[in-house]
């Protein structure tokens, strides 16, 4: 499903179309454009309550804004890479795929010590 903007400003009361518009020149949204303008999608609209949330609530300048949102983009694309490599993880043997558990857990564990307990 997709929105124009005056769809999403009238479906999110804590935005106005000064600030969706400011939102999009500044690169913390990129939605799909028509011939009619841009188009929202329910990604976007997820984006915007979180912008919303981090200007409003937690007062977050525009200056600290791309920072955060950077954050957690990052955070968001290591999520997507560690679910994938959970998933071919899975489609390894069980010899496999309990060797590389250990492994990790050696590692992890390891991560977790000082030089000093080392």
């Amino acid at each position: 499903m997709s929105f124009d903007e005056h769809t999403v400003v009238a479906r999110i009361e804590r935005l106005n179309l000064r600030e969706l518009r400011f939102w999009v020149r500044q690169g913390w949204l990129r939605p799909a454009y028509s011939t009619q303008g841009p188009v929202f999608d329910e990604l976007d609209i997820a984006r915007i309550r979180l912008l919303c949330d981090l200007r409003k609530e937690l007062s977050l300048s525009n200056d600290v804004l791309p920072v955060v949102l950077n954050l957690i983009d990052h955070l968001h694309q290591t999520r997507r890479e560690f679910r994938a490599l959970a998933k071919a993880l899975d489609e390894q043997p069980e010899d496999v795929r309990r060797s590389v558990v250990c492994r990790f857990r050696d590692i992890h564990g390891s991560a977790d010590t000082t030089e000093e307990e080392r």
